[in-house]
């Protein structure tokens, strides 16, 4: 059977692309390696979070936000300096995107039934001047019903366009290879592999049981990055980031291998900025592990105080929240793969979010009850969970108490009890005024005049080792792999580009694998919100693009 397009991957950047190819009335196959438990790939296990500028959301919380700065924010953090080759492409995708997000997104999105939890997050704030990186204002958009609650409205109309006929969709089949027609792409090949139970997220059977062969008159690949591909991530790893991890978490599972980056290579297809990647700094070992290495990222608010391996302060402005890969670069420096946060009870209970769908049960099930909990500082059942269970986590009485116990999980002598309370001693006596010298402790004064920080992400300023804020506690942080921020090199129609910059014909590309836009939509940082949003807006893009193309 021929198609019109044949899509590779089944997260939500294909998902989005195949909306608007059965839209069009475009016959589509959608294949994949993973099992149908899988459906919607890495978007369901996700916060949930949206870029989205100068929304109702943001005007209501009296936020102040508008193109001109969410594009000087922008390009503050992406640092484009590959203009005439690998940021060509990134930069003109990166505009658009801005454009789409200050305009039609929101509307577009509320006319699939998807909504936002009124209160807007502020990530990734920077601590630098006005043109460098960061977000000069909350722009984290939580979609009510998390991850899950962005995949179902595409997925139904993917369900909808099967029972059709519209759309063909076989899960366990992996890509080997394409077929060329002359110069064009005109199919894949590639193994059936034997049907899996496997879980969402979890690991499949590899073991093939049959070979298939489509045609189609083009393919759009949709598989996504490295990020569980630890030895690729390490040898695309740049210097500027010190050291490669020797040992990681995996924010991922494991079929995020980048398998079909290098086939679309081999294709002809060209991928650019291979050293650009955002891996999170703030990992904890998953209790209850979905995938090999699951690790689960901690959303902090301003008030930890971050110590490097050896239990001193990193300096300003490497605050929980602030920059990503500064702060990846300031924990490489050290020698170490780790760091700790070290806090209070009252912090945990006011500040600490888990990302991912599966840990916020409340905004995941649309529960009003359990988000309004979240405004008083009892501790949220699924960080309890971790400190009850995590292997990451130390509670303690007393300074001493707590280095004894961070030496422990380390396995280490390396924290010194005296040093760890001097330095406690120290910011406590910062929170005697309403002013100070000490960066953070101004970040976290400036935090609270944000309304939404004040509610439900910031603890009230208070001295760690004052007892009746305790216990003390101490948590162990790892890297978390996450998000390829470079890829295959594609024109605003999705049409992946050679190594001269014509297109490949027959080859498009949307998602993480064409770098969330372009080889490279973020730059060298991303403003966050921006991963899901960029599936969407490339697969959107790629959707409507072939669409046009295919009369």
């Amino acid at each position: 059977m021929n198609y019109d397009v044949i899509v590779v991957g089944a997260g939500l950047a294909g998902l989005t692309a195949i909306c608007e190819l059965a839209a069009a009335g475009k016959k589509v196959l959608l294949v994949d390696q993973e099992p149908e438990a899988s459906l919607g790939g890495q978007a369901w296990w996700s916060f949930g979070g949206l870029f989205l500028v100068d929304s109702p959301e943001q005007r209501r919380m009296g936020i102040k936000d508008s193109r001109e700065l969410a594009w000087q924010d922008w390009l503050g953090s992406a640092g484009f300096d590959r203009a005439e080759d690998e940021d060509r492409w990134g930069r003109r995708w990166a505009e658009a995107y801005v454009d789409f997000a200050a305009g039609e997104k929101r509307a577009w999105l509320r006319s699939l039934g998807i909504s936002f939890f009124p209160v807007v997050g502020w990530a990734e704030r920077g601590g630098y001047l006005a043109e460098g990186h960061g977000n000069s204002v909350p722009r984290f958009h939580i979609v009510w019903g998390t991850g899950p609650g962005i995949v179902k409205p595409f997925e139904a109309r993917v369900r909808a366009a099967i029972d059709s006929g519209l759309v063909d969709y076989r899960p366990r089949h992996r890509v080997d290879g394409f077929i060329k027609q002359g110069a064009s792409i005109a199919g894949v090949h590639g193994v059936v592999l034997e049907p899996s139970r496997a879980g969402r997220g979890e690991a499949s059977s590899r073991k093939p049981v049959g070979e298939f062969e489509f045609h189609a008159a083009a393919v759009l690949v949709a598989s996504g990055g490295i990020g569980a591909n630890h030895e690729l991530i390490r040898q695309n790893w740049p210097e500027r980031l010190g050291r490669p991890p020797a040992t990681m978490l995996s924010g991922v599972p494991a079929h995020v291998d980048g398998r079909m980056l290098g086939i679309a290579e081999q294709a002809g297809g060209r991928i650019v900025n291979r050293d650009r990647m955002w891996h999170y700094t703030e990992g904890i070992r998953n209790w209850s592990p979905v995938w090999n290495r699951h690790g689960i990222r901690i959303l902090p608010g301003p008030s930890s105080i971050w110590l490097n391996a050896e239990g001193r302060r990193f300096p300003a402005p490497n605050f929980p929240g602030f920059d990503t890969l500064g702060t990846l670069k300031a924990i490489q420096d050290t020698g170490y793969d780790y760091s700790w946060f070290v806090l209070t009870r009252k912090v945990i209970g006011k500040e600490f979010a888990l990302s991912g769908s599966e840990q916020n049960p409340d905004l995941t099930g649309k529960s009003i009850r359990g988000v309004l909990g979240r405004a008083f500082s009892s501790v949220p059942g699924p960080v309890q969970a971790f400190l009850d269970r995590g292997e990451d986590f130390v509670t303690a009485g007393s300074a001493a108490e707590l280095a004894a116990g961070m030496n422990r999980i380390a396995g280490s002598s390396l924290i010194q009890a005296a040093e760890l309370e001097r330095q406690l001693l120290t910011r406590d006596r910062e929170m005697d005024n309403k002013f100070s010298k000490d960066l953070q402790i101004v970040a976290l004064r400036g935090a609270r005049s944000y309304l939404g920080d004040k509610l439900i992400r910031t603890a009230a300023p208070h001295k760690f080792l004052d007892p009746a804020h305790g216990p003390l506690i101490a948590v162990r942080l790892r890297i978390v792999s996450r998000k390829t921020l470079g890829g295959l090199q594609t024109d605003l129609s999705g049409r992946v580009l050679g190594t001269e910059g014509a297109p490949v014909p027959g080859l498009y590309a949307a998602g993480e694998a064409a770098g969330f836009g372009g080889g490279g939509v973020h730059g060298y940082r991303a403003l966050e919100g921006t991963f899901l949003g960029g599936c969407l807006f490339t697969g959107r893009q790629a959707g409507r693009a072939l669409s046009e193309q295919l009369h």
